[in-house]
């Protein structure tokens, strides 16, 4: 019989813990410890006065306890102390944690904190709720970094790169332009999505005033917000109070907040908490023990087994519940297991049915969890509520992004993008006038309803659409980049799905050519906020689209029968056009019919229309809600790299 204490023998058979208490449960009179630490041979507590240095006060033995884990009760009121877990194992002694579920800690993330949760609450906090969704389809997504949105000096926001940043109004640049949360109202998406926000491990925050930057993908801790983003990372309190206040404002101005998460890996192996509970249960391995690395970064964590499940679903509950989080985005999705998913979804239906779940639904490389089994873009339909990112979409229209020097359909390269630009238009649901075997990735319509599907153009990662153009189109002037931009923005925007985009598009932001600026200088990733004024009539025109989208139902309709019953491609001949209807009262408008038609060509072309009196919504660039010009000509120019959307009553 194996032993039970070898970390790689066996690990699914490691008792499971069946309780939902935390592993620090704090009352002024006593305070509850408990770890999952199956293998363990002893474990010890090790209480300290500070958050960094100095000798731990007390050592004290913690005892066994039901579920594979350890317990221990300490009278007194805890309150201010901090706390590391260290554990015995396979005649080991591992190096200290603050375990894998600590909901407060010290600078750095070192050593867990004790600290009372209900202090941290801003004031109304009980009254916090967000804003009505009705339905997912509904959502406009907006994604940024909290240091990037706010550090520019021309920001007008005074706490630059903090949570706090996003609870300042009447913030405004030197032209009068607002920026911050007031230029997000302005702009008129539904939901803020994060950057990761929890307790990642490569800005130190013990040097606040040292200039750092890093996307966030590297988890330390996961349950607790990053302390470089407080304005005093080493009061335990001050991150957790200042998240919540953000929050708190974001709901204020009508905005949800989506938090991107990480569970797919963490920063280290050998100094992470999962190792230094559990070595070898949280991660996946190779044949030869060596760790699998389907992230691209290392390591890949095992969602199949039954504590690693509940660790995630337990970590978004206590997100939503704690924080009032709305939505979650999962990067590489495709690591985990569809089960898990699933159960992530029906949990937080539990807590809201409304909360936003979407992720990247691939991989980094290969991994030893079966491919039937992966939480995979084509494997949507089986996970109900849950979106996935459509690449196809995003590179039938802007060119591949593993080509920099491809264009797309929007820049000019018609042949073989049509149908990818079609599939995002239909929401990735089967269409019969939609051929997936011509698209781009997949070979399947996978979402089950087109809310599954989140369009997207451009995200943090990889070229910006102003990078990306000047790299695919070089030989275009910057007119015809800012006529394909708005053509890109206009198919995004149109299309069914959820649309997202990236912070700064709506500027026409580059970052200087950098393709992955993970950790570049605040000069590359900054928002730029005096291209608000330089490019205002394309900011208008974003504006534009987002306010046609909420107030026209058709561009939104949630089932797959729907977008079957009334979306249709008219014909556009060998014109290189694509058009699409959005017919009688689609999805209850007001408009009896819409018509959406997209010239990709860098040259105008000849369009039939449909017999009709046909009012002008968005022609050249301009948009008019009111659609004040007619038009009931048979044919239409449309100008190079332009769209062209009409209306009739």
């Amino acid at each position: 019989m194996e032993p039970q204490n070898d970390p790689y023998a066996s690990p699914d058979r490691y008792p499971p813990y069946d309780g939902d208490d935390p592993e620090l449960t704090y009352t002024p009179e006593r305070s509850c410890f408990r770890v999952w630490a199956p293998t363990a041979d002893n474990v010890r507590l090790n209480l300290y006065a500070s958050g960094t240095g100095g000798e731990a006060q007390r050592c004290l033995k913690m005892e066994p306890a039901e579920g594979g884990t350890w317990r221990l009760v300490v009278d007194g009121d805890l309150k201010g102390s901090f706390y590391t877990f260290r554990i015995e194992t396979a005649g080991r002694l591992l190096d200290e944690t603050p375990g894998i579920r600590a909901t407060a800690v010290g600078v750095n993330g070192d050593r867990a904190a004790v600290i009372d949760l209900r202090e941290t609450d801003p004031e109304g906090w009980e009254q916090d709720r967000a804003p009505e969704l009705k339905r997912y389809s509904d959502a406009i997504v907006y994604e940024l970094h909290h240091r990037d949105f706010s550090i520019a000096p021309d920001s007008g926001i005074a706490r630059k790169g903090k949570f706090l940043a996003l609870t300042e109004s009447g913030t405004a640049t030197p032209d009068g332009e607002a920026t911050g949360v007031d230029h997000l109202r302005e702009l008129g998406v539904t939901h803020i999505h994060l950057l990761p926000s929890f307790d990642f491990a490569t800005v130190d925050e013990s040097k606040p005033d040292e200039p750092a930057y890093n996307w966030g993908y590297d988890p330390k801790n996961y349950n607790v917000p990053e302390g470089s983003y407080a304005t005093d990372a080493a009061d335990p309190a001050v991150r957790i109070r200042e998240f919540k206040q953000m929050v708190q404002s974001l709901h204020r101005n009508g905005l949800r907040v989506v938090l991107d998460v990480v569970y797919n890996h963490t920063a280290s192996v050998d100094r992470s908490g999962f190792t230094l509970t559990v070595p070898g249960y949280f991660y996946r391995h190779n044949a030869d023990g060596s760790c699998s690395d389907a992230s691209g970064c290392g390591n890949e964590t095992a969602s199949e087994r039954e504590m690693v499940r509940r660790f995630i679903v337990g970590s978004v509950k206590f997100w939503a519940k704690e924080y009032h989080i709305d939505g979650f985005r999962f990067d590489l999705m495709g690591i985990h297991d569809i089960e898990t998913m699933n159960r992530v979804r029906a949990e937080l239906s539990q807590i809201d049915p409304t909360i936003l779940i979407y992720g990247e639904g691939w991989l980094a490389g290969d991994s030893p969890l079966p491919p039937e089994r992966r939480a995979v873009r084509d494997h949507v339909a089986q996970m109900e509520g849950i979106a996935v990112f459509c690449d196809d979409f995003r590179d039938g229209v802007r060119g591949s992004t593993f080509d920099e020097h491809a264009a797309g359909y929007a820049s000019g390269c018609i042949d073989g993008h049509c149908e990818a630009v079609k599939f995002g238009i239909a929401g990735a649901v089967q269409h019969p006038q939609v051929d997936c075997n011509a698209l781009l990735y997949s070979r399947t319509a996978y979402a089950a309803a087109p809310s599954q599907a989140v369009n997207f153009v451009a995200s943090h990662d990889g070229y910006t659409v102003v990078d990306k153009l000047k790299l695919s189109v070089a030989d275009a002037s910057e007119a015809e980049r800012t006529a394909i931009d708005m053509l890109i923005h206009t198919l995004l925007l149109t299309a069914q799905g959820i649309p997202f985009l990236r912070a700064g598009e709506e500027l026409m932001q580059d970052k200087k050519g950098d393709p992955n600026s993970y950790r570049s200088p605040d000069e590359v990733n900054r928002i730029d906020w005096s291209l608000k004024a330089r490019n205002r009539a394309f900011f208008d025109y974003i504006r534009g689209l987002i306010a046609l989208r909420k107030a026209h139902p058709a561009f939104r309709i949630p089932t797959a029968e729907g977008v079957r019953e009334w979306l249709r491609f008219p014909d556009t001949g060998t014109t290189g056009a694509i058009a699409f209807t959005l017919g009688e009262h689609a999805n209850g408008d007001a408009w009896r019919e819409i018509l959406v038609a997209c010239n990709g060509n860098r040259h105008p072309v000849e369009l039939p229309l449909p017999e009709a009196e046909w009012r002008v919504v968005c022609r050249d660039g301009r948009i008019d809600p009111e659609g004040r010009n007619r038009l009931s000509e048979s044919t239409v120019r449309l100008a190079p790299s332009s769209a062209l959307i009409l209306c009739r009553e």
